[in-house]
């Protein structure tokens, strides 16, 4: 079904055709091409970080962390029970088990539930800062400190959130809040962990490219095509967040005094407006009827057939799960149309 408010869509109204057209001329469309450089340089600057290494996927990042950090099988990370699969993914990928953590009145993984699952196994922590909510990151690097872990930040739903841990991860995928349509990239200070990084992307490639590869490797490289797209969004990533910041704005001032709603806490960035709603469903059947698209939480990663554990109904991620839902959230939804959505929404609960 096609909406006239989708829940995403993205914003190419900046150098991103002149960009990817000067690629196209000069012929350098692979992931050698001059402008993969560019952008992970201005997206590492950007973040104060001293290294960017681009890649295909927003998952493909998250597993390169783990393997340049060493995490293996026999290993175990610690990842948020409400995200969204990829994260645990990763960590299968590589032959670890994911341990899982319930969440916080916030969504994002609750830190004074971390020690109680850390075994002799444990390698990493892997916080998600879910729907631009940025987790405790004080106390999950003291935590980490402590224990001598490892911290992989999944960062595809937070552009702009400034990483400390040691690696930090951001999806590019087309709902993002900076795109190049698919694509990811991990940000480092630590120079042996990038070269890591960019020598997993690659094949393992040895600097003599004579097709003898010591280690198991991927070809997760991001190609210069799609760097183009994603060094123009990047340009304009304060903009972006601006535009952002009014639509959370409008919502909150919209819809804080509908009954039957129930805000989130306010997100440090905003990837998707997130929301609590009674009558999840009718309600979500009623903005479709107005050509409005929502989509639904996550559902928490105990209650994935791979990861099932009868716990699921007990945690709080799961209450979360049943009734939330986000609504339109890009910067190119003008105010009548934000005005539209909330009036709809208002008009379900029969508020005027």
């Amino acid at each position: 079904m096609s909406y006239k408010y989708p829940v995403s869509r993205p914003a190419l109204d900046g150098r991103e055709l002149e960009y990817l057209t000067a690629t196209v001329e000069d012929g350098w469309i692979s992931s050698q091409g001059p402008m993969v450089q560019r952008f992970e340089r201005a997206f590492a600057d950007y973040n104060g970080s001293a290294h960017g290494v681009a890649c295909s996927s927003g998952t493909a990042a998250l597993t390169l962390a783990l393997r340049a950090l060493g995490v293996g099988p026999g290993d175990e990370v610690i990842v948020p029970e409400f995200t969204m699969v990829a994260s645990a993914w990763a960590v299968t990928y590589t032959g670890a088990t994911p341990v899982f953590v319930d969440c916080g009145d916030d969504l994002n993984i609750d830190v004074t539930r971390i020690e109680e699952k850390i075994t002799p196994r444990t390698k990493a922590i892997m916080p998600v800062h879910i729907y631009g909510r940025r987790c405790d990151m004080d106390a999950i690097m003291g935590i980490a400190f402590q224990y001598n872990l490892r911290v992989v930040e999944d960062s595809a739903e937070a552009h702009g959130v400034r990483p400390v841990g040691d690696i930090a991860c951001y999806s590019l995928f087309a709902n993002k809040i900076i795109t190049s349509g698919e694509g990811g990239i991990c940000l480092t200070d630590d120079p042996r962990l990038a070269g890591q990084l960019a020598h997993l992307r690659a094949m393992a490639f040895t600097k003599e490219h004579n097709f003898l590869h010591k280690k198991l490797a991927y070809n997760y490289r991001m190609t210069a095509m799609q760097a183009s797209v994603a060094l123009a969004q990047t340009e304009r990533l304060d903009e972006i967040l601006e535009v952002r910041r009014g639509i959370e704005k409008r919502y909150d001032e919209g819809l804080a005094d509908v009954p039957g709603i129930t805000l989130m806490p306010p997100r440090d960035v905003l990837w998707m407006y997130d929301l609590r709603a009674e009558r999840r469903e009718e309600l979500m059947a009623f903005l479709a009827e107005a050509s409005i698209e929502t989509r639904l939480f996550f559902k928490p990663m105990s209650r994935q057939p791979l990861y099932l554990d009868p716990v699921w109904p007990s945690l709080k991620a799961n209450v979360f799960a049943e009734d939330g839902l986000y609504l339109p959230t890009h910067t190119g939804l003008t105010a009548a149309d934000q005005d539209f959505v909330i009036g709809k929404v208002r008009a379900f609960y029969g508020v005027g």
